[in-house]
């Protein structure tokens, strides 16, 4: 008898999952476990005036997310016992430890995530003698069959894509969910309580958000990411992608669908095959194409961890710059929406009722702060983990270092100039009224 236990991460679905589908294979009997370190329950450094690390929005998306995945493994039953998912809250990476260890597991099969405190806690896992596989599984390409090594990732984006075009590198095809699960351990059988184990509490969710997680449609978890997946590709959409983009308000201008891709609910191979399918009854286009461009960027700030690790946690990222200013009143202010600049305080009020902005206004708030007042990017990145249902540990760190100018941008640095952004995306200033009144 062989068993094993798959702790899932940030891959909180069935479909395509390359790690589940091979200790499902090689298991009699496997233990399915999520872990909520006890971390994104205490204050970070940078937001001692937040009590946790992870707020209320991105608790409440993610409780949804684990109740839909119990809801979808409750289909995998073997004689009287159903598969299941685990909570374990409370502590930190010795929780895992401790679970596998009073189970009799010795082997335990997760998604590898290239940052610096996932890979201290696979460091513990293996310290605690356990055999620790991980499994790259996030990414739309594989990086193995990339036309070079992650080792010369090109430092510019344009030619990273145009690498990969030239090549004609394409995905490989997602795996369908298993047929089977290997039944739970008798002793992992429990009931647990997933909002309890979050501390999700009450949540309001402003009825102006662009992505309204409360509705059933917009509701965390792999069922309602394929069924919107399915809707969005189903409609004309796509076809104007690139025109409406920029929008600011409401839940069509852009595909939304970075919540369920930042929680693993939906595979981007998934999402890269409907777009494929809508192009074959539809046709391809400019704007067809801009979503597979987005991908892409999604997947080079993943390469880029892969490729400089701990560096791009330095102040100084990637770049020669020294520690950034910083002032904490006014970073108080940003966070509040109270910086006197309505633009962007009208973008910092939607985000922390929301827990959601456009990508225009994530833009801009960020270039006001790492470049008008000026603060830490450091800090901004720590509110936006905070706040955002869609929050990516790789997306949010690669898009505040290229605002700051220390990452991988060849202009060093983009200030957005919000008077002029303002007039160009908020023409009759809708937006503005919208959050801000007046």
């Amino acid at each position: 008898m062989t068993r094993a236990l798959y702790w899932f991460r940030h891959d909180l679905r069935l479909h395509d999952q390359p790690g589940l589908m091979a200790v499902a294979s090689e298991a009699s009997e496997l233990a399915l476990v999520y872990l909520h370190d006890a971390r994104h329950d205490r204050p970070s450094s940078w937001l001692p005036f937040a009590d946790r690390r992870m707020g209320l929005h991105r608790r409440r998306v993610l409780a949804d997310t684990l109740k839909d995945l119990r809801s979808r493994l409750a289909g995998y039953q073997s004689g009287d016992h159903p598969q299941h998912v685990a909570v374990l809250s409370g502590g930190g990476i010795e929780l895992l430890i401790d679970h596998a260890r009073r189970l009799g597991i010795q082997q335990i099969h997760c998604e590898q995530i290239a940052a610096p405190e996932e890979e201290a806690d696979v460091t513990a896992l293996r310290a605690a003698g356990l055999d620790v596989r991980t499994h790259w599984q996030s990414s739309l390409l594989e990086p193995n069959d990339l036309p070079f090594k992650v080792e010369q990732l090109p430092r510019v984006f344009t030619r990273f894509r145009e690498s990969v075009e030239k090549a004609q590198i394409s995905p490989r095809p997602t795996i369908a969910a298993p047929a089977r699960l290997p039944p739970p351990p008798d002793a992992a059988l429990s009931e647990f309580d997933i909002e309890a184990a979050l501390g999700v509490g009450v949540v309001t969710v402003d009825s102006r958000s662009a992505f309204p997680y409360s509705s059933d449609r917009c509701r965390g978890g792999e069922s309602a990411a394929l069924a919107f997946l399915q809707d969005y590709f189903g409609s004309d959409k796509p076809q104007t992608y690139k025109i409406t983009r920029n929008g600011l308000v409401g839940l069509d201008y852009s595909t939304k669908f970075s919540p369920w891709l930042a929680s693993g609910a939906v595979s981007p191979r998934r999402v890269f095959e409907a777009l494929r399918a809508h192009e074959a009854l539809h046709g391809a286009n400019e704007s067809t194409y801009w979503i597979w461009f987005e991908l892409l960027w999604r997947d080079y700030f993943r390469l880029l961890h892969l490729q400089h690790g701990q560096h791009l946690y330095r102040a100084g990222g990637l770049s020669s710059q020294g520690v950034p200013r910083h002032d904490r009143s006014a970073f108080l202010q940003w966070c509040k929406g109270a910086t006197g600049e309505r633009f962007i305080d009208a973008g910092m009020r939607e985000l922390a009722l929301t827990g959601y902005l456009s990508n225009r206004l994530r833009q801009n708030v960020a270039s006001y702060l790492v470049h008008d007042q000026p603060g830490d990017w450091r800090a901004g990145a720590a509110w936006f983990e905070h706040q955002l249902v869609d929050f990516d540990i790789y997306s949010n760190q690669g898009n505040w270092l290229y605002v700051s100018g220390r990452g991988t941008d060849p202009r060093v640095g983009r200030r957005f100039d919000p008077d002029r952004q303002a007039r160009q995306y908020d023409v009759d200033g809708a937006y503005r009224r919208l959050w801000l009144g007046g």
